[in-house]
């Protein structure tokens, strides 16, 4: 059996300063489960991208994900990139900013953070140096 790997897409998050930020934003923005970003261009690997994640980038750091449902038309040209409503923290990982989005694979992709541990509260400045000392 052919195993294909995940593909997700990275995004800037415009005016959030942190994870608590962009966690307000996205619940504030969710609709029924649900939260859209809007896009100018559909991408060309779309199929290849529902089931992924979308990833956020604050501050030059991958921070945090939601998962992409699907991709809607819109009136105005544009299209939604509709994902659940429910963000998931990850490991900070460092990402330079850039415009629109960009594809990521499943083997560039941080992994998640299990709750409790800690890990997720360290500034991402503290974790990339314990994670370089390979501490973490």
């Amino acid at each position: 059996m052919d195993f294909m790997s995940q593909l997700h897409m990275t995004r800037v998050a415009v005016g959030c300063l942190d994870y608590p930020s962009l966690a307000a934003r996205i619940s504030a923005r969710s609709e029924t489960g649900e939260v859209r970003f809007t896009t100018r261009f559909k991408p060309k690997r779309a199929d290849e991208l529902i089931g992924g994640k979308l990833h956020f980038i604050v501050r030059h750091t991958l921070v945090g994900r939601v998962e992409i449902l699907r991709f809607d038309d819109r009136d105005d040209g544009r299209i939604d990139i509709v994902c659940k409503g429910l963000l998931e923290r990850i490991h900070p990982q460092p990402k330079r900013a850039h415009q629109g989005w960009r594809y990521l694979t499943d083997a560039d992709a941080p992994k998640g953070i299990d709750d409790g541990d800690g890990i997720a509260d360290l500034p991402p400045e503290l974790y990339r140096e314990l994670a370089e000392l390979s501490l973490i």
